[in-house]
């Protein structure tokens, strides 16, 4: 087997609101917008990166919002919930007093495969889960927002555990294991955990095998794709398509994402993977580290169309560098 993936690089959702999300995720949750810029593949549209405090592959979670768009359906065949870490149970904690402060819907603290958790919804009904990095031993995390309203010690800090339900779980566990180099290290009932890289929080996918619900149906509320890491660089990607060329898969091919290097490819069920390299990252040439995600960013492809492009996506302000955020506490020890 070649080089493992070595843990989850971003996940992609479809929101109803690029503005309403932009709140959502800095306001409430505490993460940093790292990069607004547009889907490469549909200019019309913002893609919205929210990630730690860098930037750092495999701490963000992106959104589009394409104009006109159908709110989707949960169901099975598709990626319904992401995850998000934070850093012990007592974080968990802090996060019911903050998710009653903002009227966020969300359940108690509960545990799946030994992990304390929360889980949680947005105005779209898309869904989170909170997932304590407590004895977590796998893949690093990030840094929380170090200028937001989240007490640091509470912060986000990455991407947790992806959840997928699937109608085919036997052909799915193959693809996995055969294909794409998972293992399964746990399993309760109908739901399994498989493991990449170093595995933990940052390197799980929770698969829950699911016959009885109707397929989903994509639009605004539901994910869009997920993306694994491949590794640092362009070696990597190109070890990955060769690789995926082997099980004569349908593929992308290469694709340049300017930010990081990718190749998509649908494995079972229509589900969309992409596999991505961790370099170059959101520090570029357009916005250093102090002002990232405040400007409407652009790949140098699209840069000459500047004009353009700013009059199909409206403006909205996400200057933040000038603003100071009181750590918001509710009472709870610090």
């Amino acid at each position: 087997m070649m080089n493992q993936l070595t843990g989850i690089h971003h996940i992609t959702a479809i929101t109803s609101s690029a503005e309403k999300i932009y709140d959502f995720f800095t306001t409430v949750l505490g993460m940093r917008l790292v990069k607004k810029t547009v889907n490469q593949d549909d200019i019309q549209t913002y893609h919205l990166f929210f990630a730690d405090d860098r930037g750092t592959a495999g701490t963000d979670i992106t959104f589009f919002d394409f104009p006109g768009i159908q709110k989707g359906r949960h169901g099975t065949n598709e990626i319904f919930r992401s995850g998000l870490r934070v850093p012990n149970d007592r974080a968990l904690a802090y996060w019911l007093k903050r998710f009653d402060h903002y009227g966020v819907t969300h359940t108690d603290i509960q545990e799946q495969f030994g992990r304390k958790v929360i889980n949680f919804q947005d105005f779209d009904e898309q869904l989170y889960q909170l997932v304590s990095d407590e004895n977590d031993q796998g893949v690093a995390t990030g840094t929380p927002w170090q200028n937001g309203p989240v007490p640091t010690e509470f912060g986000i800090t990455g991407l947790g555990p992806v959840h997928v339900r699937i109608a085919d779980f036997t052909f799915y566990k193959q693809m996995l294991e055969m294909v794409l180099g998972f293992r399964e290290s746990a399993s309760e009932g109908n739901v399994h955990l498989f493991e990449t890289g170093a595995g933990g929080n940052g390197g799980s996918m929770i698969v829950d095998h699911n016959t009885v619900l109707p397929p989903a149906v994509q639009g605004y509320g539901t994910v869009h794709h997920m993306a694994f890491r491949v590794g640092p660089c362009r070696k990597e990607l190109d070890e990955w398509i060769e690789h995926m060329n082997h099980f004569n898969l349908p593929t992308s091919g290469y694709v340049d994402r300017f930010y990081f290097e990718s190749l998509y490819a649908r494995i079972a069920n229509g589900i969309l993977f992409e596999f991505a390299t961790d370099e170059p990252g959101f520090i570029d040439d357009e916005e250093p580290y102090e002002i990232l995600g405040e400007k409407l960013a652009l790949p140098p492809r699209f840069r000459d169309h500047r004009e353009e492009i700013e009059k199909l996506v409206r403006h909205f302000d996400t200057v933040r560098s000038t603003k100071h955020f009181e750590k918001e506490y509710f009472g709870f020890d610090q």
